[in-house]
């Protein structure tokens, strides 16, 4: 359905800002970016896909003493000001899909006949923890995808490996100005381990100004 498509990831209140309940450390200083790229995407009629944390307690990620890796604080709850996307990424008349599995036809003519963006819902980090990805993706069958969000060590990982395996033949591009990570000594790494997996690292600049490659033949 859809050439070029923005995957962001997790741009929720308690991630992205300072007194959020897990801020992810540096967030604040990206927030002009990703709301250029939300502003580019709504003048360029670019879909945006997005997950978000969706939490009540019991959670396996939620710990009152977590290990930072497995189990985190509680963050983002169901119905509280943290759970909420920063203004700036804020998305256009989403279609909510939640975790459950939904008929895959059924969801398709839901995709196929909405117009604004997606949000994934997700109880735990992964976003392939919610089983109507492979559904989504094959829907829209995008082209290329453009990731960013945070936190690039958790996250957006997960989200770059399921779209590695789910969607193989799109051109995946992550924004580098556009990411953090918790553990920031980590983001190099990472990086480094994509692009030779053959992820196109691309700055903001670049997407804005349309310079970005073509989808993998």
């Amino acid at each position: 359905m859809s050439g070029l498509l923005f995957w962001d990831v997790d741009t929720q209140h308690d991630f992205m800002k300072a007194d959020g309940a897990l801020y992810v450390p540096g967030a604040e200083a990206i927030i002009p970016v990703l709301g250029a790229l939300r502003a580019h995407a709504t003048a360029h009629g670019i879909r945006v896909v997005a997950s978000a944390d969706d939490h009540v307690p019991g959670h396996r990620e939620l710990s009152d003493t977590p290990d930072f890796t497995d189990t985190f604080p509680p963050h983002c709850m169901r119905g509280t000001p943290g759970q909420r996307r920063i203004p700036e990424t804020a998305l256009v008349d989403p279609l909510v899909i939640e975790p459950e599995p939904q008929d895959p036809e059924a969801l398709a003519a839901r995709l196929r006949a909405h117009r604004g963006d997606v949000l994934l819902h997700k109880h735990w980090f992964p976003v392939a923890t919610n089983a109507n990805l492979r559904t989504v993706l094959d829907t829209l069958a995008p082209d290329t995808i453009v990731v960013f969000g945070v936190a690039t060590d958790y996250c957006v990982r997960h989200a770059i490996e399921a779209l590695r395996a789910l969607r193989p033949q799109a051109r995946l591009c992550l924004v580098r100005d556009a990411v953090r990570a918790i553990h920031a000594e980590a983001e190099p790494a990472l990086l480094a381990g994509w692009e030779r997996e053959g992820v196109v690292l691309v700055t903001a600049a670049d997407v804005l100004a349309g310079r970005l490659p073509a989808a993998a033949a």
